[in-house]
């Protein structure tokens, strides 16, 4: 049988108008806004007309991520189909992909193989046009508080205080950093500015965690963009930015409905970095999710000391939520390669650097059964070179804490490769939980800030640098200090230190900055080298996508 990529599964599939879609799930052709004949968008209004009681909801989550790959967004959309295959209505929804990974070096985000959402050209590039939104919506809001300055400055702005950036949705490090408002007075104020990526911006996590239009407008009006010469905060509303804002966001907020190969319905909406954002899906499309199926399944970027972290200790406070059960999906091949192993010899049995890696995993596993008091099964997502020996080893220890090992072999089998994992999901769903944060709100930021660096990532504390205690002292001074903290920090390891793989013990993370997302309402704690806007590789996936005389997309994942 030879290989077929991703896209030319996707292209083979035939698809389900999105009506069929939508009656299938449950929702009135009054809420439906078709765009085109395979998504459409979903009013909110829906929320409001709904009595059903909410679902149960499922959150996958993975391993620190590694270049062996682990699958979180494909293991998602075979699970749910796994679940529909067993009678179960169940809803999926995922986050939106970014066009910077796309055409970088990550590729689409649509899930593989034989477990995809569809029309996944349209997903991975503009879809329904929400990233433009929000990057326009971003973008009114730096030009009209630069026009304020330049129009005389009655808020009395300081020019060299300013927090907002400008932002766009690609990898292009030519931005972090520019000189704007050169050319004479007529031209603007110069002053140093940058860009962020797209899903970067607050106005993503805000999208993201507002309940409807006026929630909408209420956290655009609180964002902070800069402060005075006497150190006031300046914000949106004060800039009178806010309706402005909420006028180029109000089809943006409406989640956005497809299907998987199988036809299950997704929502898909919404699109922060856990890196450098929250990591998650829109509330509003989780809510949909939950009053329209028995099941939501959901996801959470890159590793659980990430996604899941901001999941439990931000989304799931705000929104009230209480999760049913959490699937940990890992790989053979990225626990080897935690272990040390290089990744041309990943394919040959190694126990012994396997089971250097497990702790990786185990940690992970213990974060959401002990810290966060969550049912857990460990999803091992199956590659052909994977041994009985190594995935008895994986399930041995598992089982030492308690937790079952499900094979998933949905990339290659679809749905029928998550009926084990299904199963195991449905069950660990009717035990009951003690779910909780890993930190109580009336903490000091600092302490917050520790909570997460020594219950989630087993870390010895944390060193603030003289910027960040200033910053600190100034936020808690304006009352932020009691809102919960979003860490930004590299993927890949659970310390700031990218090179430190497996389960690191004996480190300190290092925080040098602390900024207020008042609108999204928490802290951002910058860690490491992180950074707001990626540049591209050396050679981007940009080079192998392509487009026929037909309008047949090629090369994209």
């Amino acid at each position: 049988m030879s290989y077929k990529s991703d896209i030319e599964i996707a292209q083979e599939t035939v698809m389900e108008p999105i009506s069929e879609i939508a009656k299938e799930a449950g929702v009135d052709e009054k809420y439906l806004e078709p765009y085109g004949r395979y998504k459409a968008k979903v009013d909110y209004q829906l929320l409001q007309d709904t009595k059903a009681p909410d679902g149960k909801l499922i959150l996958v989550t993975a391993i620190t991520p590694t270049p062996a790959g682990e699958g979180k967004t494909t293991t998602t959309v075979g699970l749910a189909d796994g679940m529909r295959k067993l009678g179960k209505k169940v809803m999926v929804a995922l986050r939106e992909p970014s066009l910077g990974p796309v055409f970088g070096v990550k590729g689409g985000a649509a899930g593989g193989g034989y477990a995809q959402v569809v029309p996944m050209e349209d997903i991975n590039l503009h879809f329904t046009g929400d990233f433009h939104a929000i990057g326009a919506a971003n973008n009114l809001l730096a030009a009209m508080l630069d026009n304020h300055i330049y129009q005389g400055n009655a808020l009395n702005i300081d020019p060299k205080k300013i927090t907002w950036r400008r932002c766009v949705d690609m990898n292009d490090r030519q931005l972090r950093n520019v000189v704007d408002g050169l050319g004479g007075r007529v031209n603007g104020v110069p002053r140093e500015d940058g860009y962020d990526i797209t899903v970067a911006s607050e106005i993503m996590a805000v999208l993201c965690l507002a309940s409807d239009i006026s929630d909408l407008k209420a956290r655009l009006a609180r964002i902070v963009v800069g402060y005075t010469y006497d150190e006031k905060p300046v914000t949106a509303g004060d800039l009178k930015a806010a309706g402005a804002m909420a006028a180029l966001l109000k089809d943006a907020l409406k989640p956005n409905l497809v299907q998987t190969l199988e036809h299950t319905p997704a929502f898909v909406h919404g699109g922060p970095f856990a890196n450098i954002a929250h990591g998650c899906n829109s509330i509003t499309a989780t809510k949909m999710a939950l009053k329209l199926g028995d099941y939501a399944i959901t996801e959470a970027g890159f590793g659980a000391d990430l996604g899941a972290e901001k999941f439990l200790d931000i989304k799931c406070r705000m929104a009230g939520f209480t999760p049913a059960a959490v699937v940990m999906v890992a790989t053979v091949r990225a626990l080897k390669l935690h272990g040390g192993v290089p990744k041309a010899d990943l394919g040959t049995e190694n126990l012994d650097a396997l089971a250097k890696g497990l702790p990786n995993l185990l940690q992970h596993v213990e974060n959401i059964t002990k810290v966060y008091e969550l049912p857990c099964v460990v999803a091992i997502n199956r590659f052909p070179t994977d041994t009985e020996a190594e995935l008895k080893l994986v399930e041995e220890e598992c089982k030492k804490l308690g937790v079952n090992v499900a094979l998933s072999e949905v990339w290659g089998k679809g749905g029928e490769g998550g009926k084990a994992l299904a199963e195991e999901v449905i069950r660990l769903c009717e035990q009951p939980n003690n779910f909780h944060q890993s930190y109580e709100l009336d903490l000091s930021i600092e302490e917050k800030i520790e909570a997460i660096v020594k219950k989630v990532y087993r870390g010895d504390g944390v060193a603030f640098t003289p910027n960040a205690k200033k910053q600190i002292a100034q936020l808690t001074a304006l009352g932020f200090d009691k809102l919960p903290v979003c860490m930004a920090k590299t993927q890949y390891s659970f310390s700031d230190d990218p090179a430190l793989l497996g389960a690191p013990r004996g480190f300190t993370v290092t925080v040098r900055n602390i900024k207020i997302s008042a609108g999204a309402g928490f802290l951002v704690a910058l860690t490491g080298d992180i950074m707001t806007m990626p540049g591209l590789p050396k050679a981007p996936a940009a080079e192998r996508i392509d487009i026929d005389a037909s309008g047949k997309i090629t090369g994209l994942f």
